[in-house]
């Protein structure tokens, strides 16, 4: 199927034709709610969500735009007379937070970040690689609020579009709790150039895992720029920042 896409363009033009298990053209018109992700079933084969969590250490620096989002949102927020702490929310395996301490020791910062995720398989595949400055717990931001921590700014990377409206209201509010100066939730703009881009461009990297067919889910079950705006808390400092490529970041100021 796969060498049958790369080697017969006309296929891409026929009713039906799928890439990677997913529509090749599927209506992006509206958000794909009803679609779940693979390695979201607790049932999913334990060797390729292994293998998935691996590889975002080179699929997020690629389609992810992180360290623009650092140099933009979060080191210039960051206090420079005292340590800093930043919070990754739904970390997976841990990438973000590791890039994003590298950096700030990079730039002279004296950072903690802290990366959690409920998923205790996230939280094993982070704990593999060790990294200075960050530290990984199965935890959800509704027991960071409980127990009254506080971060100088809190990201995350592709977990709005994972939400269910009270799940993101929940979310949302527990961010600006535990965020003294800055919230930063990255996601994935949707439309059919992302979505032909990422079929195409994540082929090198995807044999044996879920990147595929989980990351072209994921853009259908993404946002436009004016669908995030609608659902972020009105009268709030909440404001969206369209990034490329394909990025959607929902930015709050404390």
């Amino acid at each position: 199927m796969n060498a049958a896409v790369g080697t017969r363009p006309d296929l891409q033009h026929r009713r039906g034709a799928r890439v990677f298990g997913e529509p090749l053209r599927p209506d992006l018109s509206v958000r794909a709610t009803d679609l779940a992700e693979v390695m979201d079933d607790p049932a999913c084969d334990p060797r390729a969500l292994d293998r998935t969590f691996r590889r975002f250490a080179i699929v997020n620096p690629l389609v992810g735009g992180w360290r623009g989002v650092w140099r933009r949102f979060v080191r210039p927020v960051l206090p420079v007379e005292r340590p800093a702490r930043v919070l990754d929310l739904g970390c997976g395996g841990g990438d973000v937070a590791r890039s994003i301490a590298r950096w700030a020791h990079a730039s002279g910062h004296r950072v903690e970040v802290v990366g959690i995720d409920p998923d205790p398989r996230a939280i094993r595949a982070a704990e593999r690689t060790t990294t200075d400055g960050v530290v990984f717990r199965r935890a959800s931001s509704e027991d960071l609020v409980a127990a009254g921590e506080r971060f100088d700014v809190v990201v995350s990377n592709h977990v709005l579009h994972h939400l269910d409206d009270a799940a993101r209201a929940a979310f949302l509010a527990d961010s600006v709790t535990l965020a003294t100066r800055r919230v930063v939730h990255s996601d994935i703009r949707r439309s059919a150039a992302a979505y032909r881009a990422y079929a195409l461009g994540v082929v090198p990297v995807a044999a044996g895992t879920f990147v595929r067919v989980d990351g072209l889910r994921s853009i259908r079950r993404s946002y436009t720029a004016g669908e995030l705006r609608g659902v972020l808390p009105e009268g709030t400092p909440w404001h969206v920042v369209e990034a490329a490529p394909h990025r959607l970041l929902a930015v709050h100021d404390a």
